[in-house]
């Protein structure tokens, strides 16, 4: 079905109306699209009518800066403001600062709390308001198909509907701010390894790519409504993600009815008429294709000039919807937007999201004074890359669980492990290099990254541990794209069993003997691997190491524990816990975008730490701070496991009041923890990392809990597990339908029957009749809070879509006669409940259709109108009209389908319109409506004459430009906007004290809007505008009434001098 365009405006806020609301950012006739409150499409026209080729093209693509990942400049003489987008899914990114850094995305994911999860994305779109970002650059919902994705962390687990829905609820959290969401990355980018090379070309059947890795990304646009889509950088089924017709067209588009605009993936872009006319819109990362060579496309007509407009459109109509040619501008990278709230839902979630997978009745524990808790190892509470936030403050276990207990209870810290290598370096006297004399190895480098061809430079080295930092090895050798392998001879000093640890960005390996023995081959951030072998003392035996780099970080050393060696620092750790009441160890994985895991295990010695720590102390709990599963070969010895992910800046408190029972555990895994990496669906070469250019997802639908169930391997921990300090029951299944319209529903009473209150996450698994679908398949959840004793009853509503498959030969959703079965429990290994819904017919009665409006925007206190528009598949019945979430003030006619009124304040509202048949058959949209509390732009007088303006001179937008007083003549040097933090900004730039002076005289200029008091210009009773930072106001000298004079700050003193008139 095509996405109809709908929805007509009949009349916004008509000049001359009685109850207009104050004037937006000004109309004029050089900008008649700006404050006029007209129909969002036909502004869209205006503009583009107005719009030069060359203006276009600097639409369609933006670079990077110091402050935003992306940035689109603004077009000054058409009133286009710049559009800054900024990562990312976690919260504000670019390591800007006061910004607070939330739990992993998988965290929120893991409170099955649709609430929480827009709490979540109402934090994130706040912090990006608060930096003046107007694009998030997020959700995340690609699926986790194996625990070794790098970007696991930033997702939303392994199953598409938790991920759809709760993908869904962070949108509308964040585009409750007023910022665009930026939904991420179609599609089936589930792998760093290879990523955006030739290599990374994926090989999926349409039936798998249909039901697995798409339904997120449906659920999410058609229920979020987000502004703009992010393509990937994977290669699908031949066509980059980016230049993909099927992806971006026929199935977004065509098949999801999506609206907005597609920005690729940074350096994501392969080809200019190739993306523009598969239905990309947006370059980002650079303009190498929507530069130059789109506008060679367009001469040639390989790309039509209707396209380009057909791309810009989109854009500027999420600009408009969202209100920013209307709104005051706001917000700047300098601005602290942490606040205590903002904090607390951080905690909340991170309290929610922690999954109790283990417990021998060793929690909660109880802070008996006089006890002691050892704390021990190593913890992390974010991930690396693109979802990385800077924190400003960290509470660290340590801090947490000390102030939880209070001074009753000793707390001590022994770190035991560092999660990474800890052991020596080899000495340059038991190494021989390969060719020439003296200790070492022989080094040989190349300009490749697999060690072919001839080295371009060759040295003997006495040992192995670098940091290139990203620059050259040595003369003649690159300083990306290079590799290098070291080779002689080992003689041990000892007999025994040496453990040799390899730490590397990009990909090492370790040759011992003839034999593999660390392998980490592969594009990666820094990881460390360690392996052991048994070694005789004065036996030489050949070693080998090799290296590459691809780009930026570059990393490398080699290290060794002789036969005789002893960790002192295990040894230390485990002296504490043996005299503490119970032993608290934290174990992590660095999981970071840009780099795989090789494996699922614990890195360094972190496992050889809890097995020592359990055998000293039975009252042992770990703590996994992971991004994904990691495997437990400890499990059995410790009393209690809780996985905490990255839980942010509030790890610390959060875990103490889970630990000490304040909050009852209630996360459930939104992924499966299988007992070995021999376990997981990607198991094969070919399927992980791939090969021969190719990645076969030749376990089609059998991928996470389903690849379990289906050839029966039992997981160490099933998706959806999670246990609680209480117990719950189930009962009173009831299932009934499907009605005339396809429509069913099952229903189930949950109990409490424990003594503590806890919340238990209800799950409805469907098993499908239909051939070649891998048993059962989660279809809804519901979180419940119930106190000891008390039930409530669930609902789980059962769609005709819920039940069905991908047709293949249709290329079309199929359901099949036949008995369902259904089951609810508290995992997808824990039914409780079973029983069948028995379809007769899969017919689905009437299909109603309504049309999507693209999004709408209205000034705040203006009369507003829009008619929805719908159509019914039988002939003669009436529809009957509904909404959800219309701005206040508004309501919709139930037989016109006209929405009308006054929205009365600002804000941003994700609204569904639903239309009903009078056989009760529904069809609905969802769209953003912003309503906009005008700024207010124009010229800024001085006191001492109206006819002498506020100027940047020569209208020149670099830093530290002056600001002049000058003959009032309407350019837009002279056109201010007055923001709603009380800035005065020109051309993208503020109005600033040199310096953040404070003495009489300073001279004021421009500089980019950085939220500093040196920028901020309180209106005084008496037209004067008191500058925050100095305490003094904006002065004419002299009070020249001359053109050309800087202004500058002065002592207040009420003269016309420093009275203005603002717009």
């Amino acid at each position: 079905m095509s996405a109809a365009v709908g929805g007509t405006l009949l009349m916004v806020g008509l000049a001359g109306q009685a109850d207009s609301a104050p004037s937006a950012v000004a109309a004029s006739a050089r900008c008649p699209w700006v404050g006029t409150g007209a129909p969002v499409a036909d502004r869209v026209s205006q503009l583009l009518g107005a719009m030069s080729q060359d203006q276009k093209l600097s639409m369609v693509a933006g670079t990077g800066s110091n402050t935003y990942a992306g940035v689109v400049r603004a077009i000054p003489e058409l009133c286009v403001p710049e559009l800054d987008l900024e990562d990312g899914p976690s919260g504000v990114g670019q390591q800007l600062t006061g910004v607070t850094q939330l739990p992993s995305a998988v965290s929120a994911a893991a409170t099955w709390d649709t609430a929480a999860a827009k709490e979540y994305g109402a934090v994130v779109g706040a912090e990006q308001a608060g930096k003046g970002s107007e694009v998030d650059l997020g959700p995340t919902v690609n699926l986790v198909r194996d625990p070794r994705f790098g970007r696991a962390f930033e997702t939303m687990g392994e199953d598409p509907h938790l991920a759809g829905a709760m993908g869904t609820s962070v949108i509308q959290g964040v585009q409750g701010q007023g910022v665009m969401a930026q939904l991420k990355h179609l599609a089936v980018y589930n792998q760093e390894t290879y990523r955006n090379s030739p290599s990374d070309a994926v090989s999926i059947d349409e039936r798998t790519l249909q039901e697995l890795y798409l339904p997120a990304f449906e659920t999410a646009v058609r229920k979020g409504a987000p502004s703009s889509v992010m393509c990937s950088y994977s290669t699908v089924n031949g066509d980059y993600a980016c230049q993909n017709k099927n992806l971006l067209s026929t199935v977004l588009r065509d098949q999801f009815d999506f609206t907005g605009f597609v920005t690729a993936d940074w350096g994501a872009t392969h080809a200019a008429a190739g993306s523009a006319n598969a239905g990309m819109d947006m370059e980002m990362g650079s303009r190498n294709y929507f530069g130059d060579q789109l506008e060679t496309a367009l001469a040639d007509g390989s790309v039509k000039q209707s396209t380009l407009n057909t791309m810009v459109g989109r854009i500027l109509t999420e600009m408009f919807t969202f209100g920013l040619f209307d709104k005051a501008p706001s917000g700047s990278t300098g601005t602290h937007v942490s606040t205590a709230d903002h904090v607390a839902t951080g905690t909340e979630v991170a309290q929610k999201g922690t999954v109790l997978l283990k417990n021998s009745g060793a929690l909660p524990l109880s802070a008996t004074k006089g006890s002691s808790v050892a704390v021990l190892g190593s913890w992390q509470n974010s991930g690396g890359g693109s979802a990385s936030v800077h924190a400003d403050s960290v509470v660290s276990p340590q801090q947490g669980i000390a102030a939880r207990t209070g001074s009753g209870v000793n707390v001590q810290y022994a770190q035991g492990s560092t999660a990474k290598s800890t052991l020596a370096g080899i000495p340059a006297g038991a190494l021989k290099p390969a060719s020439g004399s003296g200790n070492g190895l022989t080094g040989q480098f190349y300009n490749n990254t697999d060690l072919s061809g001839s080295p371009v430079l060759t040295k003997n080295t006495t040992g192995l541990d670098y940091n290139w930092n990203g620059s050259s090895p040595g003369q003649g050798v690159n300083s990306s794209n290079w590799s290098a392998k070291w080779t002689g001879t080992l003689k041990a000093p000892a007999t025994g069993v040496y453990t040799f640890a390899t730490t590397s960005d990009d990909g090492s390996r370790l040759i011992l003997n003839g034999k593999k023995l660390v392998d980490q081959w592969g594009d990666q951030a820094e990881q460390t691997r360690s392996a052991s072998v048994s070694l005789t003392a004065g036996q030489s035996v050949p070693i080998e190491v090799d290296y590459y780099n691809k780009s930026q970080d570059s990393r490398l050393s080699l290290s060794w524990t002789p036969a005789d060696y002893t960790d002192s620092a295990i040894t230390e750790a485990v002296s504490l816990a043996r005299k503490s009441s119970v032993a608290v160890v934290f174990a992590k994985t660095d999981t970071s975008e840009g780099s795989d895991l090789k494996d699922i295990e614990l890195p360094g010695d972190q496992n050889q730490l809890i097995a020592q720590v359990a055998a000293a102390n039975p009252h042992t709990v770990v703590v996994l701070n992971t991004g994904s599963a990691v495997t437990m070969p400890w499990l059995d010895k410790v009393s209690a496991v809780l996985e905490g992910w990255y839980s942010g800046q509030s790890e610390g408190t959060a875990i103490a009041s889970l630990l000490f029972g304040d909050v009852n555990p209630s996360g459930k895994l939104p992924v499966s923890f299988p007992k070995s990496l021999n376990d997981v669906p990607a198991n094969t070469a070919a399927q992980w990392p791939g090969q021969k250019d190719q990645v076969h997802y030749s376990e089609g639908l059998a991928m996470g809990y389903r690849w379990y169930e289906s050839k029966g391997v039992e997981p160490l921990f099933p998706f959806g597990y999670g246990l609680s300090y209480t117990t719950f029951g189930y009962g009173g299944l009831g299932i009934s339908g499907p009605d005339a319209h396809g429509d069913s529903t099952v229903k189930a009473t949950i109990t409490n029957t424990g003594s503590r209150a806890g919340a238990e996450v209800a799950q409805l698994y469907v098993t499908s009749p239909a051939a070649g679908e891998p048993g059962k398949q989660l279809k809804g959840f519901q979180r419940v809070d119930l106190k000891p004793g008390e039930s409530k009853q669930v609902a789980f509503p059962v769609s005709m879509r819920d039940l069905s498959h991908w047709d293949t030969q249709a290329h079309a959703w199929a359901a099949d006669k036949g008995n369902y079965g259904i089951s609810v429990g508290g995992s997808s290994a824990g039914s409780k409940l079973d029983g069948t819904l028995k379809v007769a017919s899969t017919s689905t009665g009437n299909s109603v259709t309504v049309s999507n409006p693209a999004g709408m925007s209205s000034l705040a206190g203006n009369s507003a109108t829009l008619a929805m528009h719908a159509s019914d598949s039988a002939s003669g019945q009436k529809l009957t009209y509904s909404a959800s979430a219309l701005p206040a003030g508004l309501s919709i006619d139930s037989g016109t389908g006209v929405i009308s009124g006054k929205a009365t304040s600002a804000g941003t509202n994700t609204v569904t319109v639903t239309a009903t048949d009078g056989t009760g058959a529904k069809g609905s949209t969802t769209f953003v409506w912003s309503v906009v509390k005008p700024g207010r732009s124009g010229p800024v007088t001085s006191g001492l004459s109206s006819s002498l303006c506020l100027d940047d001179r020569a209208a020149d937008t670099a830093d530290s430009n002056p600001v002049q007083t000058y003959a009032c003549n309407g350019s837009q040097a002279q056109q201010w906007t007055v923001g709603s933090d009380d800035t005065l900004r020109v051309l993208g730039k503020c109005l600033d004290v040199k310096a953040a002076g404070t003495a009489d005289k300073t001279p004021v200029g421009i500089y980019g809007c950085n939220g500093s008091g040196a920028q901020v210009w309180k209106p005084q009773s008496n037209g004067a505008l008191l500058n925050q930072g100095s305490g003094k106001c904006l002065d004419i000298p002299a009070a020249s009434t001359e053109g050309g004079a800087q202004v500058q700050i002065y002592a207040c003193n009420g003269t016309n001098a420093q009275k203005w008139n603002l717009p």
